[in-house]
């Protein structure tokens, strides 16, 4: 059974976001609220899990109830529902499967539950056309991963981090040079007016021929240089470190690309907003005749249109997951 035009309402809360879209036909984003939680993380430095799962606790319902009526959409007129499965913190995610299951279950309507990566694989397809397959990355605070992407539903994981992701080495820097949190977008910020050749900090690389990365050195060889040079310029620091970050990732993405004779890259993820990641990404496939595309910032970072997007092609199927789905903390895809 294939249902054309769905309309899906999505649930994100798989970290510190508490999101809620209704998008139609997979591609048409009706409307879509993300309610941010960096205010209460801040002074920790980083996220705290249970005061993020308390937050999505006493916000999800009005962010859904928000999504709808700017969809101009009461509950009945969806068609299902689908919402972040995993992988995140276990009670964040928690919140959202469980708000869910109990509004499928209330109003009679299936409910699938998707992989957080996949969504952000799929959010390029919510604003440009790109053809299977491509090579997809996913970069964020919890994840860098690379992808072949065949499909919708076919996906092959290439490489992916063995410790920290990168936007964790960015809050970790930021939190080690007293910057505050969220790192990233500081980072990126003052690396603008900074020299990225005044320090040499070790590549995320992990032996020749490995698709994979490690960026947890990176941020002791930054504290290393900062103990030792007591007069060093933060703005050079953070332009050093971002490159040095960045200059992994990009290598690594282009390299994927042309072993798996791909002619097209996808970054997705927060950390694809960097501009500096972009700029090098670009240059860098460029002399390979390789396409790059990225989402909006707001695409980039968590958020429910991604998700219910995903979402949409099994319920198009005819398909739903039972009430027993539960979410997981760890979900690999593309193993």
């Amino acid at each position: 059974m294939y249902i054309p035009f769905v309309k899906v309402l999505g649930i994100e809360s798989s970290c510190d976001e508490t999101a809620a879209s209704v998008v139609e036909d997979g591609r048409a984003i009706l409307s879509s609220v993300v309610s941010s939680q960096d205010e209460i993380h801040k002074p920790y430095g980083g996220v705290v899990p249970e005061l993020a799962s308390r937050a999505h606790a006493e916000v999800i319902g009005a962010i859904a109830r928000k999504a709808l009526d700017g969809a101009g959409m009461a509950l009945n007129d969806i068609d299902g529902i689908s919402v972040t499965r995993g992988p995140g913190l276990m009670g964040s995610l928690l919140v959202g499967v469980q708000f869910a299951k109990a509004l499928g279950y209330v109003l009679g309507k299936p409910v699938v539950g998707v992989n957080h990566l996949a969504g952000h694989l799929c959010a390029i397809h919510l604003e440009q056309s790109v053809e299977f397959p491509f090579l997809g990355l996913v970069a964020s605070g919890g994840h860098t991963s690379i992808f072949r992407v065949e499909g919708f539903e076919k996906v092959r994981r290439l490489g992916s981090t063995r410790d920290d992701a990168i936007g964790e080495a960015f809050d970790k820097v930021a939190k080690l040079l007293g910057l505050g949190y969220p790192g990233g977008a500081i980072i990126e910020k003052l690396a603008k007016d900074g020299n990225p050749k005044a320090y040499k900090f070790p590549r995320a690389f992990t032996g020749k021929g490995s698709l994979d990365f490690s960026f947890s050195g990176i941020k002791t060889a930054v504290a290393r240089k900062v103990a030792e040079q007591p007069g060093y310029s933060i703005n050079d620091i953070a332009a050093s470190f971002q490159d040095a970050a960045v200059n992994a990732v990009v290598q690594k993405c282009v390299k994927a690309a042309r072993l798996e004779k791909l002619g097209a890259i996808v970054i997705s993820g927060g950390v694809a907003s960097n501009s500096r990641l972009r700029e090098l990404m670009k240059n860098a496939a460029e002399e390979h005749d390789i396409r790059v595309l990225c989402p909006s910032a707001k695409l980039c970072t968590d958020n429910a249109a991604m998700i219910a997007a995903q979402g949409t092609h099994p319920l198009m199927r005819g398909y739903s997951d039972p009430p027993d789905m539960n979410a997981l903390a760890s979900w690999p895809l593309g193993d």
